[in-house]
């Protein structure tokens, strides 16, 4: 996602100076979305994606043998399976699952604060961060785009990665210059349907718009050359345009390489899909075994299959013969090389095997063992995440100063995720029971594996303890019924 540095410098220059014409944008975003849309990032990211939806190579692949030429030729009576195993999309779901299927907890010392916070961070922006997280995974970087919507309210949309062409003011690719997004449109002219690609150049002065209708890239004139970031209405109710002091693009990056996962386990996917269908073409093609025919006449092979085939049966000449040459498969090997490559997939995509021999009775120690790898992948995720979720808190806080709703920069914030993670349940209730004495209760319900919210489990057992207190009494002084004194003069004893 790098410009050659000659271009770069260029174009830094520009943006500094404020010296770029129309003319000069237009060719900057036409050759940049070109080059873009020619390397290996891009398709990179539709392999990343294409392998999430189960779209693999395999599906492309044509059975092929030598022909009379001796060159490889497309063969149709031959088994041609297309077997897609979806560990791709198993890994990506898995990530997200164990880090952002639970609400993330934004935690800052301000009450007025804290409120506003849980509110912006609601079941809508979780599933958005759930995709964000998604989109990460395939394509190295998601991206999210804060802007108003018609009620003129903060909003957060999701753009997809493949139409987003980022421009970074420095080489950690922190800070962004400006960015191109581009994507395609269907309009009618009449009853006929056209597609037309939409250009838009944001930086911090604003956006600019192109159009590409199959006659080149042009300024779109129809849906206007230039528009603020935000058009807002005054005091007076005038409508007034405003920009963001930084581009509003907000990238969470999968890792600092900003590479998919695809790219560590492709080959491997590849691998296991072609060896399993190569397997089941061979146990599909086993009845039609190779013939070995000794002086059958002038018949030629293809009417000789079918006249096995429809009649079965066989005339042969004087001394002739018919025999079959059987298709010997190696089951051991083939089962070791898959469950080597099994092992790869998940070794280098950083997941669990939920198959795997000791998943279903691993002790906690174990469980934690087999979960050391999808936990260190995320423990990188989180710490892009936080980062991303800081430079969302800029435009969530100019937002609120804006509006006259307070001025919240210099509060601290942490977010925490709660991860989903598995435990031995029993080994957990076990832990929490003899802890009990040595630490406070409310530590060991917040740790106890069927408390979800510690605060709520507290009020609930202080409610029944009120009740059980109600019955005893009802039942009389000691809850024995008779409350009299012994002659010593020491209540009666309640026996537990």
């Amino acid at each position: 996602m790098n410009l050659m540095n000659d271009q770069q410098d260029e174009i830094e220059t520009i943006l500094r100076t404020g010296a770029m014409s129309v003319m000069d944008l237009k060719q900057i975003v036409y050759s940049r979305v070109s080059e873009w849309r020619a390397s290996k990032d891009y398709k990179a990211i539709i392999d990343g994606e294409n392998y999430y939806k189960n779209k693999h190579d395999i599906l492309n692949r044509e059975r092929k043998a030598v022909g009379e030429s001796g060159a490889l030729e497309p063969v149709q009576n031959l088994a041609n399976n297309k077997l897609v195993n979806g560990f791709p999309r198993k890994l990506v779901d898995q990530k997200v699952g164990y880090l952002l299927s639970k609400p993330i907890t934004a935690q800052t010392e301000s009450k007025e604060y804290q409120e506003i916070l849980t509110k912006k961070f609601d079941k809508k922006f979780m599933r958005q961060l759930q995709t964000l997280g998604k989109n990460a995974i395939n394509g190295g970087l998601g991206w999210l785009h804060p802007y108003y919507d018609e009620t003129g309210n903060l909003a957060f949309m999701v753009i997809p990665t493949l139409q987003c062409v980022p421009f970074w003011k420095d080489i950690a690719h922190t800070e962004l210059a400006a960015m191109i997004r581009f994507y395609e449109v269907e309009v009618y002219e009449g009853t006929k349907q056209t597609e037309y690609t939409k250009y838009e150049w944001w930086d911090e002065n604003g956006v600019r718009m192109f159009v590409d209708a199959g006659n080149g890239i042009v300024p779109d004139v129809e849906s206007g050359e230039y528009r603020p970031h935000v058009v807002a209405a005054n005091k007076d109710g005038v409508q007034k345009g405003y920009n963001w002091e930084r581009v509003p693009f907000i990238a969470f990056k999968y890792n600092d390489d900003e590479l998919p996962l695809v790219t560590q386990i492709k080959s491997l996917v590849d691998d296991y899909d072609r060896n399993k269908s190569d397997n089941s073409n061979n146990l599909e093609d086993l009845p039609n075994s190779i013939y070995k025919v000794k002086n059958y006449g002038d018949v030629n092979g293809a009417d000789f299959r079918k006249n096995i085939a429809l009649y079965r049966v066989v005339f042969y000449d004087k001394d002739g013969d018919v025999d079959t040459v059987n298709i010997e498969i190696n089951t051991e090997a083939y089962k070791t090389h898959q469950e080597q490559n099994r092992k790869d997939i998940y070794e280098f995509g950083r997941g669990v095997d939920t198959q795997a021999d000791n998943f279903g009775n691993a002790s906690g120690v174990a469980l934690k063992f087999l979960y050391a790898d999808l936990d260190m992948d995320c423990n990188i995720i989180e710490t892009e995440f936080q980062a991303a979720l800081e430079q969302l808190l800029w435009f969530i806080n100019t937002d609120l100063k804006n509006r006259g709703e307070g001025d919240f920069f210099n509060e601290e914030v942490t977010f925490i995720f709660n991860r989903d993670i598995i435990i031995n349940e029993t080994e957990a209730v076990k832990n929490a029971k003899d802890s009990m004495g040595v630490i406070s209760d409310r530590t060991i319900r917040a740790n106890h594996p069927w408390v979800t919210d510690p605060q709520q489990e507290e009020e609930w057992i202080e409610e029944e303890e009120k009740a059980a207190l109600k019955r005893r009494e009802s039942m009389g002084y000691g809850g024995l019924g008779g409350g009299e004194l012994d002659a010593g003069g020491e209540d009666n004893k309640v026996v537990e």
